[in-house]
């Protein structure tokens, strides 16, 4: 990395919040309630995936996938961003920028994939329940399931050395709580034209058509449930895949609002309360949206705090 950058020496400054000195108490301790929640939501979700059997399951497999995966995004950015809201030291050197860059962008590409494959298990589930168990072999389950880390850190590595190699001739200061891509390119003291078409297309790819093959799963699953005659089954799949959707929602609608939307409509302000949300609100709300709406869930957590209970 040439010395023109500016980085490879100072690292960089990450002015967050810094502006609305009067917001970091309040932020410091909301975001570290939402996070002490988010760590137990999907520790616990993960944990009783793996205690009960009953859960034991291809789609509680992915649950668990995706909990771990919530788990380290969060921790990937959430830590740092407390401290610098408490402190008047704002800095992050330059490994740790490349680091969190890569390790957030992975994680999020990763999460894209993965709910994609989540809504194929409900669409095998229910359209297909005579041949569930053939198609979602466990071996097909850890096939999908690597695929979605593996395509999502390689492109993360992509993306990475891509932004990196951009001049930033000496500027430093990233106007916003971590290194992500978008408030990244805005330090570029050359034309970026090229870098954002290529950001552009990559989301499509990572989230449009996830987002498509979601919408023509659940597009069979809705004409599937219809023919159910029971509304008790009805309602027990609409609550199923009506979590799935939830999250779907959650985390599609701000990560295409951040990544899709042209460069020079793209607000500072907006960019890091959005990316607040799919950084922190999404991960916490996926274990409440998942647990409370789920029978299996809460009866696998009963049984095993009676278990605890009785024990002593």
């Amino acid at each position: 990395m040439e010395q023109k950058n500016g980085s490879s020496f100072m690292g960089f400054i990450l002015l967050g919040f810094s502006d609305r000195p009067q917001l970091e108490l309040v932020l410091f301790v909301v975001l570290l309630i939402f996070y002490l929640f988010t760590l137990l939501g999907n520790t616990t979700i993960i944990a009783l995936s793996h205690l009960d059997s009953h859960l034991q399951t291809p789609m509680y497999f992915f649950l668990s996938n995706l909990s771990f995966l919530d788990l380290c995004y969060t921790t990937s950015t959430v830590p740092q961003l407390l401290v610098h809201l408490r402190t008047a030291d704002k800095s992050i050197s330059y490994g740790g920028c490349v680091v969190q860059l890569f390790v957030a962008l992975g994680l999020g590409c990763t999460e894209c994939l993965l709910l994609g494959v989540m809504a194929f298990d409900r669409y095998a589930a229910i359209c297909k329940p005579l041949q569930y168990t053939v198609i979602m072999h466990p071996r097909l389950c850890a096939l999908m399931a690597s695929a979605s880390w593996f395509f999502g850190f390689a492109n993360s590595s992509l993306q990475t050395m891509l932004i990196f190699i951009v001049p930033l001739c000496g500027r430093n200061k990233i106007d916003h709580f971590f290194c992500e891509i978008p408030p990244f390119l805005k330090l570029a003291c050359v034309d970026t034209t090229v870098n954002e078409s290529e950001l552009f297309f990559v989301g499509v790819v990572i989230l449009l058509i996830p987002v498509a093959l979601i919408i023509f799963s659940y597009g069979q699953i809705v004409r599937a449930v219809l023919r159910i005659k029971s509304s008790a089954g009805q309602r027990k799949v609409f609550g199923t895949c009506g979590s799935h959707i939830t999250v779907v929602s959650l985390f599609y609608g701000t990560a295409i609002y951040a990544y899709l939307q042209p460069s020079n409509s793209y607000s500072q302000d907006q960019g890091k309360f959005v990316s607040l949300f799919y950084t922190i609100v999404t991960p916490m709300v996926n274990p409440v949206i998942y647990t409370l709406r789920n029978k299996d869930v809460m009866g696998a957590m009963k049984k095993v705090l009676c278990k605890g209970h009785d024990s002593k």
